[in-house]
């Protein structure tokens, strides 16, 4: 089975601190987002594993096992302790004949005969096969995962909210945290298959993906704006309204504004994630619009004004 090395993904190595693991995740999202990288099928790409890396290494629980299970078990470490526990208590005391690899996965589907009911329960439950003996049934399994999409407005995900979920024909109502990111994961523990023989049910899996603003443009907890300014206020300075979460509000323009010139209104932006009452800034780029269609009497004043430079 696959192993996936999260620690090489996050560029940390393994002794790497919860923080270390939160640095180095923000400083890739910052960088993959898929906002800034709309085109790059590569970059959303690792912009989902870099979330799925966080999930594993950012839970002190998961990562212990992570690191106990991973490389030896590969795709399956998340329920390789169960294996153990089923292998330790088969027909055959846990031994493995001569030769046999150290990793059960390996030898899956390969031909090798486990004896009359030995680990089937447990590969029924992993791989959906059918048992061939009862050795094993009276072990508990842990039911399998669950993965669920939840499409999200960049509004929606700037607000506190609830929403119900359809999953394997069963309604869950879940609250949503303000300042969800696209791409991002979250679990729902015992939410997914239930397990067999009185085990644990699975999780449940949810990816938020978050539409593209037709207005502004996040970046974490930032937001991005165009204003369109007139050559006028631009010049001689004013007042111009401007769109935010909570609804327009009058800014300032300086005389001798010039095109592209960027303003920062702080704690405009977006919500941080699971911090509330906590707002990033909003960024405003100024695109100042050269008049068209001049009157004579326009034309006559601005050739007036180039004479005098």
């Amino acid at each position: 089975m696959a192993y996936t090395d999260y620690y090489k993904i996050l560029g940390i190595p393994k002794t790497a601190s919860e923080e270390d693991v939160k640095k180095a995740y923000r400083k890739l999202a910052r960088k993959l987002h898929p906002d800034l990288n709309p085109n790059d099928k590569e970059a959303n790409k690792k912009f989902q594993q870099i979330n799925e890396a966080n999930e594993v290494l950012s839970d002190p629980e998961k990562r212990k096992k992570y690191d106990q299970y991973g490389e030896q078990y590969g795709e399956n470490w998340e329920n390789a302790d169960q294996f153990e526990k089923a292998r330790q208590s088969g027909g055959h005391g846990g031994q493995r004949r001569s030769g046999q690899s150290a990793n059960p996965f390996s030898d899956f589907g390969g031909g090798d005969d486990f004896g009359e009911g030995q680990y089937s329960d447990f590969f029924e439950q992993m791989f959906g096969s059918g048992a061939r003996g009862s050795g094993s049934r009276n072990t508990k399994f842990r039911g399998q995962d669950y993965q669920a999409e939840l499409h999200l407005s960049l509004r929606d995900a700037a607000k506190t909210h609830t929403q119900t979920l359809t999953v394997n024909e069963k309604n869950i109502r879940i609250t949503i945290p303000a300042g969800v990111e696209n791409g991002q994961v979250i679990r729902l523990k015992n939410h997914g298959a239930p397990g067999a023989n009185g085990g644990p049910n699975g999780d449940l899996y949810i990816t938020f993906i978050i539409a593209p603003d037709p207005v502004f443009k996040r970046v974490g907890s930032d937001l991005y704006i165009n204003l369109n300014v007139d050559l006028y206020t631009a010049v001689l300075g004013g007042e111009v309204m401007v769109d935010t979460l909570d609804g327009k509000i009058k800014l300032k323009v300086k005389p001798g504004t010039q095109n592209g010139t960027k303003s920062r209104l702080k704690g405009k932006g977006f919500p941080v994630y699971k911090h509330e009452g906590t707002l990033g800034d909003l960024f405003v780029t100024y695109n100042v619009l050269i008049p068209t269609n001049l009157t004579a009497r326009q034309n006559e004043l601005f050739t007036e004004l180039s004479k005098m430079k």
